[in-house]
């Protein structure tokens, strides 16, 4: 992450005590109490970074320039397009036209509901897709009278499969991506292959679980296909406008590198314009109030949260930690490159799915890149940060608790009546994580290291 270059600041750590050991005591404690869930993970994370300045650790010029601004930028700014799209009603038309594709049949919806998910979780976000997607899920599944968990199941799957396949799709790879200075197409062009073989891989499975024992008469799927998909756009204007801003993205992220342009600019940029369109006609007073409702959307629990993280980990990489540990993994290794990326990608993925991906990935950034030296310099490691995106992302599958999509997810599933209990989750979904990372590992050796 940018964040890696903390200037020429020295820890100058109160009682002299010896910054490695306070600083990893911190970050010991940040993580302990992020993983109880105890206390709001932002509030940790800011506490953590502030106790990184007050021992002195970091000074705040120091800790600032930890914070990685292209990767709040681009959220941020994806967060309000999405906010402001999401009003026009096009999702729900998507899943209801999907779902009529398929003759309403309960295979067949599960089939491309799941896909939907993937393509959604791809271009906007996981959490945001499934946050869409399940409510739709819901009203179909209800009037087919058929078990919504399978679905349900499927469905957060299948967000962390397709998030996985591009620079926006799961928050690690915008880390990833503006750490190292990876674009849209790269990861397109690196990832998408493997996520499309992931996707068919795992649909075999979900088939023999629970494809084949899906039913529903004909008089319930008479009912799904009376539907009208065309009543879920509200604001055919706002449609328009949404669907044109967001092709203008996503041709910025193609062409960032032409452009010469962070993604984070275009991210904001294009939320501007979308915000200016949206508002253009409104009085002043209804103005202000749609752009406050546009800012209210944005996760600012998960900003904060990546602010103080950045913080903590701005502050064990100054003390020399991650030096120590990079040095050890590569002892472990043998200094090969071959090992170290499946080293890399099974741990990324076993992590992921016990603690949030997240701070795992941002503690990881900086310690992959302390390895270019031994291993051959920066463009050697390309083969690590794939690992690195692939293990974290497809990670989260293991367990309920191992991406917050999965969280959203269960919560629509327990107000239906059909709650996701911890340990059945587990046995259904983490072999099948264990499959997918299985399926990757075969493709990173044979594409980057064979």
């Amino acid at each position: 992450m940018h964040g890696a270059d903390t200037g020429a600041w020295v820890p100058h750590v109160i009682f002299g005590w010896d910054p490695l050991w306070v600083s990893a005591i911190i970050f010991v404690l940040t993580y302990a109490v992020i993983i109880t869930e105890r206390v709001n993970r932002a509030i940790v994370a800011l506490l953590g970074a502030g106790l990184m300045i007050f021992t002195g650790v970091l000074n705040q010029q120091a800790a600032v320039n930890g914070v990685d601004f292209n990767t709040l930028g681009l959220l941020a700014g994806m967060m309000v397009i999405v906010a402001i799209t999401r009003r026009c009603g096009v999702f729900q038309y998507v899943a209801i036209w999907s779902a009529k594709k398929v003759r309403a049949s309960p295979w067949g919806i599960l089939l491309m509901l799941s896909l939907v998910t993937a393509l959604f979780s791809a271009f906007l976000d996981n959490v945001t897709t499934v946050l869409l997607v399940a409510p739709v899920t819901l009203l179909i599944t209800e009037e087919l009278k058929v078990n919504p968990y399978p679905y349900l199941f499927s469905e957060i799957l299948f967000s962390n499969i397709g998030g996985t396949a591009t620079l926006i799709g799961d928050p690690p790879n915008i880390m990833i991506g503006s750490a190292v200075h990876l674009n849209f197409v790269d990861f397109v062009v690196n990832l998408a292959p493997i996520v499309l073989v992931i996707m068919a891989a795992t649909l075999i499975p979900i088939y023999l679980i629970y494809g084949r024992g899906l039913r529903a008469t004909d008089e319930a799927r008479g009912r799904v296909m009376n539907f009208d998909e065309r009543e879920a756009i509200t604001d055919p204007r706002l449609l328009r406008q949404s669907l044109g801003v967001l092709g203008l993205v996503i041709l910025g992220f193609v062409l960032a590198h032409v452009l010469r342009v962070e993604p984070a600019t275009i991210a904001m940029f294009g939320a501007a314009l979308l915000l200016l369109l949206d508002n253009w006609p409104r009085q002043a007073e209804e103005q202000s109030h749609q752009v406050h409702h546009a800012f209210g959307e944005v996760e600012w629990v998960t900003i904060f949260f990546f602010v103080g993280l950045f913080i903590v980990v701005a502050g064990i990489d100054r003390s020399g930690i991650l030096r120590i540990l990079a040095h050890r993994v590569l002892e472990l290794t043998g200094d090969s490159l071959p090992v170290t990326a499946m080293a890399i990608l099974w741990v990324s993925a076993i992590a992921s799915s016990i603690v949030d991906n997240i701070p795992f990935v941002a503690t990881m950034i900086p310690l992959i890149k302390s390895m270019g030296p031994a291993l051959g310099g920066p463009d050697a490691l390309l083969p690590l940060w794939w690992s690195l995106a692939l293990g974290a992302c497809l990670g989260g599958n293991g367990t309920i608790i191992g991406a917050s999509a999965n969280l959203i997810v269960a919560g629509f599933s327990e107000r239906a009546g059909h709650p996701m209990r911890f340990v059945p989750f587990l046995l259904r979904a983490f072999p099948l994580m264990l499959l997918s990372v299985a399926i990757a590992s075969v493709y990173v050796y044979f594409r980057y290291l064979a």
